[in-house]
């Protein structure tokens, strides 16, 4: 499989707290998002011998206590019938014909943009190696992506209005974003951290966050999580929120803030980006999976998605492990097995 972004820009490199805060600004600006029609796909069916978890639209999925616990297997089977989303997809004409992708543009190792990776700076990443896969399934060409960088607070409008066909984009499966959105089964395990200075005294999420200003982005796991931490210990003095999660690090290096609650496997990498910032604690405090993000009237995409994710797991040359090897061994453990998802349930009928 061929590991190359195309998606371009000016930028030439990183540059310390003034570069980085340019991509966040630009990541509000990447905006060429046009209307995508949705429709109804075939609908895959859930494993056998299972007791599923079925949900009216109307009704929160939070309110049903075995989809809070495991939001992760509210998905469908895997399969490789092309349905009317796929058809879509395949029958856009000449530049269009493409899988619309949203991403990030800089989220270092996960979906970012080299500055030297080609004139324009490609993007790559983990994520980014997921997309080209999807895309050489559905449309026999890894290149047929055209990706749109989406900020975090814009992940699920940008399903919802139908700018994008999916969000790859370190996005956690949960029981709150079903209600909007369907998810594939997971690709990868994390779970929330502390991100602080070294010579910090804050020591994890625990009561070393009280009277702290913390950092979280606007429509973030890390986010809920915050808030609901302030039940358990006493309460940081002010949470600030920012549009995008690269925002909340530029926060810490100006001292802004003295801390930022995010996905460990992000704070990881940018800590790999900024030596001075470290993950506070042990271990995460929470289980979360990263999952591909659709539509909810895409049931052919995401039964699809979730064919592609077994065999990208099973391609251990050119598959999920290779690109976990590539991007990701140098900031998190060297064996992929703590951040491996379990073996896919799926309970979703319909």
């Amino acid at each position: 499989m061929r590991m190359r972004g195309r998606v371009r820009t000016g930028l030439k490199g990183w540059g310390g707290v003034g570069a980085m805060a340019a991509v966040c600004a630009l990541v509000l600006a990447f905006a060429l998002l046009l209307p995508l029609a949705r429709s109804q796909g075939d609908a895959g069916t859930g494993a056998p011998g299972v007791a599923h978890a079925e949900q009216a639209a109307d009704v929160d999925p939070c309110d049903n206590p075995s989809i809070k616990a495991h939001p992760e297997y509210q998905t469908l089977a895997p399969s490789s019938v092309d349905g009317s989303t796929i058809e879509k997809i395949k029958a856009r004409k000449g530049a269009k014909r493409k899988l619309w992708v949203g991403v990030d543009q800089n989220s270092y190792r996960w979906g970012y943009r080299n500055p030297n990776g080609g004139p324009g700076a490609d993007l790559e990443g983990f994520d980014i190696d997921l997309v080209h896969r999807i895309a050489q399934d559905i449309l026999g060409d890894p290149d047929a992506v055209l990706f749109k960088a989406i900020p975090t607070n814009q992940r699920i409008p940008a399903i919802q209005k139908g700018w994008v066909d999916m969000v790859v984009r370190t996005m956690t499966i949960n029981c709150k974003r079903l209600k909007d959105v369907s998810f594939s089964a997971p690709y990868f395990k994390t779970g929330q951290q502390v991100l602080a200075p070294k010579s910090s005294d804050i020591t994890g999420y625990d009561s070393s966050l009280t009277g702290k200003k913390v950092c979280a982005a606007e429509g973030s796991t890390a986010l809920l999580q915050l808030k609901e931490g302030e039940k358990r210990f006493v309460a940081a003095k002010d949470i600030r929120t920012v549009p995008n999660q690269l925002d909340c690090l530029v926060r810490l290096q100006l001292g802004e803030v003295d801390a930022v609650v995010t996905d460990g496997a992000l704070g990881a990498s940018q800590a790999a980006q900024d030596p001075t910032v470290e993950l506070k604690g042990t271990a995460p405090f929470t289980t979360e999976y990263y999952g591909v993000a659709m539509s909810k009237d895409a049931d052919d995409l995401v039964s699809r998605v979730n064919q592609i994710l077994v065999d990208y797991r099973k391609d251990t040359a050119g598959g999920w492990q290779a690109s976990y090897k590539k991007w990701l061994s140098a900031t998190l453990d060297r064996s992929p097995a703590k951040s491996e998802p379990p073996p896919p349930q799926y309970f979703r009928k319909s």
